[in-house]
C-alpha cells in the first residue's frame, strides 16, 4: 500500500531507472500504473533529478496520445509517479510480433505520434527518447507516448554532458551523438527512424556496439524503404528522407510540417512525386549542396551548387582592412560628439499574434528580431478559444518595444465547461445529464439521510457546482446520494389480496407493478380452481433482498 491509497497488485515491467506496477487507487476505485524509482537510485541526485524531470514534464502535458499523470510523490524514501494504466503492448512488441505494418496503419500511428510530440513541443518540452518501446498501443489502435525521463524543457540545464546522448542509440539524431544540445528537430529525426521501422520491421542501423551505431547515424544515409518494399509510394519515403536528414537545415523545421506531409502522403497525386536527395559539402567547403533528382525513366538530372574555393592568406589585405576600420571609426566618433549623428534605438510594435498557435507566433516574432518565451508559457481554459491558440500577450499587442525583447504569452488549454448543481436531483437524472461529457467519470457514494429521499443526491465533490473544467481531459465527479431503501420481500404476501400486498410493500418504500397472468390456454376446469385477486408469485421472489432504485419495482403476478 503506497501512501495509504494505492494498493499494488503486480509488477509489469522495468526500465533503466524504475519499476512499473499495476495498482488500485482505493479512493477513486480505478486501476493505475505506478512507476517507482529503483531503491539503489534513490540516493543518487542525478537519478532523482531525472525522475523528477519526467514527473514535471509529464504533468504539463494533456493530450489523447500521451499517458495521463495522476499523482507524483515520495513514500518511505521511494519516488513514484502514478499514471494512467494502458492495457496492451508497446509498439516495439507489436513490430516484433507482426513485422512490417501496412502503410496505412503506419501512417495512422505516425499521425498520432506527431500529435503527441507537437503537444510536448508547444509546451517547450523535447522528449529526446522517442522510440517504439516508449509508445503503448491500445486494443482500439490508439497509441500513448510515455517516458519523459530524459525529456528536456527548453532553457533547462543539462544534467551532464553525456545526458544529451542518453536516448536509445538506434533512434539517436546525429547531432546528439556528437554531444550537441537537443532541439525539436532531434525528436523529428527519432520520429523518422520510428516511421522507417514501422514500414520495414527493423531499424536502419545495427551493429555489435552502440558506438558503431552512433557513427552510422552520423555518417551513413538511411537505406531506402522502397528498395525493401517497392509498394511504398515515393511520397512516404520522402517523409523519412527529410525527417532523418543529417543536416538539420534539410530536416522539417517543426513537427507540424511533418504532420501536414503525413496527412496527404497517401493521396494518388503524390504517389510518384520526385525523390528528395540531400548531399553534403566536403570538409572546409562553405556551400551547402542540395541535389534534386529529377527522374524520367532512367534519366537523372543533378543540379549542384558550385563549391567556394579556399583562398590563400594575404597579410597586406589584413593591414588594409584594419586601416579602413580605424578611419571609419574616427569619422563616426567625430560626427557623434559634434551632434551630427545621434544614436537611435529601433522600436517595434508588438504584432498581433493573438489567435495564433505557438509555432506560428514564434515565426512571426523571429522575423522582427523579437524573442518568444517558450519556457514559461501560461495555459488556461477559456470560454471560446480553441486549445493551443494564444489568448493574451505581454507586452500587449501594439506596445512599442526594442529588438531582442522577450514576449510572454498565455495559451488556451481548451474550451471550458461548467459543471451543474446536482444536489436535490435524482441520481438517474444526474447520470443522464453528465452523459454529455464523455471524459467525466462518475464516482458514486451512498449515505444515510433522514432529510433527503432515497436515490436523491445530497451533495457533489471533486467537481463542485459552477466549477470550470476541461471536457477533453479525464475528470472525476463524486455524487453522494441518499441511500436507497433495501428490504426483504415478506413471505406473508403470498396468497394475500393484491390490494393489501401492494399497500404493504408501498409502506415499506417499494414501488409495485401488477401483472395479470394469462389464462387463455387453460381449460374451464383449471380456471374454476384458480385463486383470483391474490398474490401468486413476485419478482424478485419472496424472502429475497430488494433495493428500491430509480426505475425498478417489485412485480406482483395474479389471476
Amino acid at each position: 500500500m503506497i501512501q495509504g491509497r494505492y494498493k499494488v497488485v503486480k509488477h509489469i515491467g522495468q526500465g533503466g531507472m524504475a519499476d512499473v506496477f499495476v495498482a488500485i487507487d482505493t479512493i477513486l476505485n480505478r486501476e493505475v500504473a505506478i512507476k517507482v524509482l529503483r531503491g539503489e537510485l534513490s540516493n543518487d541526485p542525478v537519478s532523482v533529478l531525472r525522475f523528477k524531470r519526467e514527473a514535471n514534464a509529464s504533468t504539463l502535458l494533456s493530450h489523447p496520445n500521451i499517458v495521463d499523470i495522476y499523482d507524483v510523490g515520495e513514500y518511505k524514501g521511494h519516488h513514484y509517479i502514478v499514471m494512467e494504466y494502458v492495457k496492451g503492448k508497446n509498439l516495439k512488441q507489436l513490430i516484433t510480433q507482426r513485422g512490417a505494418l501496412i502503410k496505412e496503419e503506419a501512417v495512422d500511428i505516425m499521425k498520432q505520434l506527431c500529435g503527441a510530440t507537437i503537444e510536448a513541443h508547444n509546451r517547450g518540452i523535447i522528449h529526446r527518447d522517442i522510440k517504439p518501446q516508449n509508445v503503448l498501443v491500445m486494443n482500439d489502435g490508439t497509441i500513448k507516448m510515455v517516458d519523459f525521463g530524459i525529456a528536456l524543457a527548453q532553457g533547462a540545464l543539462q544534467l551532464t554532458q553525456s545526458d544529451s546522448i542518453m536516448g536509445s542509440v538506434h533512434y539517436l539524431a546525429p547531432e546528439l551523438a556528437k554531444g550537441e544540445q537537443a532541439t525539436m528537430q532531434s525528436d523529428i529525426y527519432s520520429l523518422g527512424i520510428v516511421f522507417y521501422e514501422l514500414l520495414t520491421g527493423d531499424v536502419p542501423f545495427k551493429a555489435d556496439q552502440a558506438v558503431q551505431v552512433a557513427l552510422m547515424q552520423m555518417r551513413n544515409e538511411i537505406p531506402s524503404v522502397r528498395e525493401i518494399n517497392p509498394s511504398i509510394p515515393q511520397s512516404i519515403e520522402n517523409i523519412i528522407i527529410r525527417a532523418t536528414a543529417k543536416n538539420k537545415g534539410f530536416r522539417y523545421q517543426n513537427v507540424e510540417e511533418m504532420l501536414d506531409d503525413l496527412k496527404t502522403c497517401l493521396r494518388p497525386e503524390r504517389q510518384n512525386e520526385k525523390k528528395n536527395v540531400f548531399s553534403f559539402p566536403e570538409e572546409g567547403d562553405k556551400t551547402v549542396v542540395i541535389e534534386k533528382v529529377k527522374q524520367s525513366g532512367k534519366a537523372e538530372e543533378v543540379q549542384k551548387a558550385k563549391k567556394v574555393k579556399k583562398g590563400g592568406f594575404n597579410p597586406v589585405w589584413l593591414v588594409g582592412i584594419l586601416v579602413s576600420l580605424l578611419i571609419v571609426s574616427g569619422i563616426y566618433f567625430l560626427l557623434s560628439i559634434s551632434g551630427v549623428l545621434k544614436p537611435s534605438l529601433t522600436m517595434l510594435e508588438v504584432p498581433n499574434i493573438i489567435g495564433m498557435d505557438v509555432t506560428s507566433a514564434k515565426n512571426s516574432l523571429d522575423q522582427l528580431d523579437l524573442i518568444l518565451d517558450t519556457t514559461n508559457i501560461t495555459y488556461q481554459l477559456t470560454d471560446d478559444t480553441p486549445k493551443g491558440k494564444i489568448i493574451s500577450v505581454n507586452p500587449e499587442v501594439g506596445s512599442e518595444i526594442s529588438k531582442e525583447t522577450t514576449v510572454s504569452i498565455t495559451v488556451s488549454s481548451g474550451i471550458a465547461a461548467y459543471i451543474g448543481d446536482y444536489a436535490g436531483m435524482k441520481l438517474s437524472d444526474a447520470k443522464k445529464d453528465l452523459a454529455k461529457y464523455s471524459n467525466v467519470k462518475i464516482i458514486l457514494e451512498e449515505e444515510e439521510s433522514e432529510d433527503v429521499a432515497p436515490g436523491v443526491i445530497i451533495r457533489q465533490e471533486l467537481l463542485t457546482p459552477g466549477m470550470q473544467f476541461n471536457p477533453e481531459v479525464s475528470t472525476d465527479i463524486k455524487l453522494i446520494y441518499s441511500k436507497y431503501t433495501t428490504i426483504v420481500i415478506p413471505w406473508e404476501i403470498s396468497d394475500m389480496q393484491i390490494e393489501d400486498a401492494t399497500t404493504l410493500l408501498q409502506n415499506m418504500g417499494v414501488e409495485v407493478m401488477l401483472s395479470a397472468l394469462d389464462t387463455s390456454t387453460m381449460s374451464d376446469e383449471e380456471m374454476e380452481n384458480l385463486r383470483y385477486g391474490v398474490v401468486i408469485q413476485t419478482t424478485p421472489a419472496v424472502g429475497t433482498s430488494y433495493t428500491q432504485e430509480d426505475g425498478s419495482n417489485v412485480v406482483i403476478y395474479y389471476y
